[in-house]
This record gives C-alpha cells, structure tokens and sequence, in this order.
C-alpha cells in the first residue's frame, strides 16, 4: 500500500483574507495541486470564516467534479457549521474535530465513550449521504475500538505530539504510542488517518514506524514550502517523502 497526501487550502485563504483583491486563489491552489499528483483537497471551514469561507467549500467542490477519483475532504466540528456543508456538497470524506469556535487550531481529540452518544446521529448522516467519516483522535490504542463502535470509518491520528518530539530523545517513544494506536484502530476494522505539523523531515519516518496510514492531510508545512517552491515542486516533494517509505518490492 502506500499512502494518500490530501492538501489542506487553509493558509492559502487566510493570505487571500488579509484584502479584498481575491488573490491568491484558493481554486487556483487546488487546480496546481491536483495538477502536481495531490491524492485530494482538504478543508476546515470554521464559523468565523477566518481562513476558508463558505463560498469557497462550494467552489472547491464545483472544481472536484473535474477531477474523478480525487477526494474532497471537509473537516470541522459537526455541532458547529460542519453538517450545512456536508448535506450540501456531500463530500467524499468528512473528519469531525472536536474544537471550539475560537480556537487557534485543533489540538486534541475525541473522547470515548463520553462523546459517542451524540457523534452516532450525524456519524451515521453523513455516511447516508455517501460521506467515510473519520474521527480526530488522540494516540490512545483503547480508543480506537470504541471510535469504531462510535460508528466511524476512520480515525485521523492528531501528530502534534510526534512533531514537537522531532529531533528530541522523546521521539522514538511518540512513535511508538502512534503504531500502537494505529495498529488498534486497524485490529478494529478502522482505517488509519493522520495530520498536523507534519512536514518533509518528518514525514518519511512517521510513515515507515506507523502501521496502515492510508491518508495525511498536510497544510501549514505544505503551503509554506509552497511560498519558497511553488505548488507543483511542493506536491512533488510530498509525493517523493511518502515513496521514500514505501519502496518498490522486487520480485526475488
């Protein structure tokens, strides 16, 4: 197997929201990024349309019908403005994140068995609607099964602690806590997700060490390589990282 990139288009909307002047393009972005090999396009539209706004959720998803077998991707919390945009445009994957209206950016996951009852509903909408749903989830092996029982196709393992240990002693330890959830979430029937700060560097042995990781969503990392290299070379560069940890078997 290897392993899908999906760009998150956040950073590039909250540059284009510092004016009026429509630039940069957050379709124009998606077009050279799906044009360079990207796997999918992933976005957060949060309530106060600081970064994606609404009508770019439906732009994005008007610029996919021309692109079969890419995924849309919509993440966001589902008890905010996430289910208007998912009944709506019906994307291919929907990942609930339990954050705040205000928060600065996702830094946790959810909790099981305390947000099951509530998550079940719309768990189950969404995928009446043709949506995977995956669940942002913290690297705990004994949530993964409760996740599944939660009704999910997915987790999205939170990598913000793997990050911060990069270049740290901690580091082999965070990467053994992510391989063991992974490997619950798939003993489980789920399939493994992953996303934040993960970047070049860091990318190849997360990929190697961590079990069954079909999808990563990268944003910040990916847009800022994209200001010095251009979406094209970044997407490619991405695509190289995820290679490097799936080399090619040769037939003995």
């Amino acid at each position: 197997m290897t392993t899908a990139l999906s760009v998150n288009l956040n950073k590039v909307a909250l540059v284009r929201n510092t004016r009026h002047l429509g630039i940069p393009s957050v379709t124009r972005a998606a077009t050279q990024c799906l044009q360079a090999g990207a796997h999918g396009i992933t976005v957060h539209p949060r309530p106060d349309e600081r970064h994606i706004r609404a009508q770019d959720v439906f732009d994005l998803a008007a610029l996919l019908q021309d692109w079969p077998g890419r995924e849309y991707n919509i993440e966001g919390n589902p008890f905010h403005n996430l289910m208007d945009f998912v009944r709506q445009v019906r994307p291919q994957q929907v990942t609930f994140v339990p954050d705040s209206e205000g928060q600065f950016t996702s830094d946790h996951g959810w909790n099981f068995p305390e947000d099951a009852d509530r998550l079940l509903p719309l768990i189950r909408e969404c995928q009446a609607l043709g949506a995977r749903v995956s669940l942002f989830m913290d690297p705990v092996p004994a949530q993964m099964a409760l996740a599944r029982a939660a009704g999910a196709d997915r987790v999205e393992l939170y990598t913000e602690p793997y990050a911060a240990a990069w270049g740290h002693a901690s580091l082999a330890g965070q990467l053994q806590r992510y391989a063991a959830a992974a490997q619950a979430a798939l003993d489980a029937g789920l399939g493994v997700n992953a996303g934040h700060d993960l970047n070049r560097d860091n990318l190849p042995p997360f990929l190697c060490a961590v079990p069954g990781v079909a999808e990563v969503s990268i944003g910040h990392a990916l847009i800022a390589d994209a200001l010095e290299l251009g979406y094209a070379a970044t997407v490619a560069a991405y695509l190289r990282c995820i290679d490097a940890a799936f080399p090619p078997v040769h037939p003995a």
